[in-house]
């Protein structure tokens, strides 16, 4: 017999990751919380809750949403390829995705496109 959970139970899931007020555009990719916002940090962004959306899960189930970030300073100068989102408050990583290559030079803007960063299966 089939088993299904329900959307809400599903956006609990999703929630620690909604949590994160960071986001950290790194050179390499981080072990810690202090290595994503000081060792590889290449560009950092402050994240709200209005950041985040859900919505039905590609496959199935529910996803979490970042939206874009547009316009956010580059602090050092290197080669970007992981993205990082943090929680400061805990310093916690929540999440580490990898990024295209590429060359970030100090005192310019980064943009970051809208990126599905995480989805939960509906069923057991």
């Amino acid at each position: 017999m089939a088993k299904l959970i329900p959307d809400a139970v599903i956006d609990l899931q999703l929630a620690p990751l909604e949590a994160a007020d960071r986001l950290f555009i790194c050179s390499a990719q981080p072990a810690t919380y202090a290595e994503a916002s000081a060792t590889y940090d290449l560009a950092t962004h402050i994240l709200t809750g209005g950041d985040f959306s859900k919505a039905d899960g590609d496959v199935s189930g529910r996803k979490l949403i970042l939206a874009a970030q547009n316009g956010f300073a580059v602090d050092h100068t290197g080669e970007a390829n992981h993205y990082v989102l943090g929680k400061s408050s805990d310093t916690t990583i929540k999440l580490i995705g990898t990024l295209t290559p590429q060359q970030l030079t100090q005192g310019n803007l980064v943009n970051f496109p809208a990126t599905d960063v995480g989805e939960v299966r509906d069923v057991a």
